[in-house]
């Protein structure tokens, strides 16, 4: 009888752990390149309306985009967002007015849906933090005026992997991003307004599961 408790005990117990050593067995690391097609919305805001007055706006363009995912179960995962300094045109009622550079990491909490086979959607949540290069690059207005530093904000995105093997898949993403930065007149420190880019990043790429 004692036996046959032992027996019994052990199965159990494999039961149990045999699915966490499976998924132990997954390696858990993902990377994607895209291509993101940033769509700013450009609202224009408070301050002196100076900002208002010129209609300040960034021009919408594509980047290049690279992300590492990793997978804390097979549903939960985290997705960092990376890229490098990327210029960006001011446009105004003058015409273009100057560049400046962004540098938009985000940092994703996502949960995958995988029971369609090859076919794995996905919703994220997460935060942007934007760091802002070239701030008084506005040679339009005599290089008077400066953006902020950065800017801190929230992700959305929702997407989908089509999984062509173990390994490849085609990989097909939107984000969207709160963005928003204040202009200031660099002499006397007045706020001329604020620019909200808030933009949407429909993207296209590659993903490389281990």
């Amino acid at each position: 009888m004692m036996n046959v408790k032992k027996v019994a005990i052990h199965l159990v117990c494999i039961a149990v752990l045999a699915p966490l050593f499976a998924q132990a067995e997954e390696n858990p690391w993902m990377f994607r390149v895209r291509a993101v097609d940033l769509l700013f919305k450009n609202g224009q805001s408070g301050g002196d309306g100076t900002v208002q007055a010129l209609s300040l706006n960034a021009q919408n363009q594509v980047i290049p985009e690279f992300d590492v995912t990793y997978f804390f179960t097979k549903n939960i995962s985290a997705e960092l967002v990376l890229t490098y300094p990327q210029n960006v045109s001011i446009g105004s009622t003058l015409g273009n007015i100057g560049t400046i550079t962004a540098l938009p990491p985000s940092l994703i909490a996502q949960y995958h849906f995988t029971d369609y086979g090859n076919f794995i959607p996905y919703v994220g949540v997460g935060i942007n933090y934007t760091i802002f290069g070239n701030r008084s690059n506005f040679p339009g207005l005599s290089n008077t005026v400066q953006v902020n530093q950065s800017s801190v904000g929230a992700v959305g995105q929702i997407g989908f992997d089509y999984m062509f093997n173990k390994n490849w898949g085609l990989n097909i993403d939107l984000k969207y991003i709160t963005m928003a930065t204040d202009v200031t007149n660099i002499a006397t420190g007045v706020n001329n307004g604020t620019l909200t880019l808030n933009p949407w990043a429909p993207a296209i790429g590659i993903t490389y599961k281990f």
